[in-house]
């Protein structure tokens, strides 16, 4: 297969699983995250941001070291569940309230993030 075909199919997928990740993730957590970022919260743009850019290293380096689309798809699919659940038992160990960011604790938004960006690179580096 040409390489410029690989690459838009990789990126087509990776685009999809990311958007599908942002949705699961979103329905997930129990603050309106997009509402708050339009309304200017930086507390949901940080914990946001962290879930989506650690769910995209892993992504990366699932393209990087598969050797076809399933086997791609597979390790997108399990790092979906190591994101969704690190946000769930962090959430669970540190107290989070849904007000901590919904009232802009930029301070608790940035730990999520980090967190989150955190399970990433370890997820991302365990693909082999």
């Amino acid at each position: 297969m040409p390489a410029i075909i690989n690459y838009v199919i990789h990126l087509l997928l990776a685009s999809s699983l990311l958007a599908i990740f942002f949705w699961i993730y979103t329905a997930v957590t129990p603050v309106e995250e997009v509402l708050l970022i339009r309304q200017g919260n930086n507390a949901a743009a940080l914990s946001l941001g962290g879930a989506l850019i650690g769910f995209s290293l892993t992504l990366a380096s699932a393209v990087n070291h598969t050797a076809d689309y399933r086997e791609f798809l597979a390790w997108a699919a399990g790092a979906m569940v190591v994101q969704v659940l690190a946000y769930t038992i962090s959430a669970k160990l540190l107290h989070m309230s849904k007000d901590q960011i919904t009232s802009g604790n930029t301070a608790f938004g940035g730990l999520m993030g980090a967190i989150s960006l955190s399970i990433g690179i370890i997820n991302a580096a365990c693909i082999s």
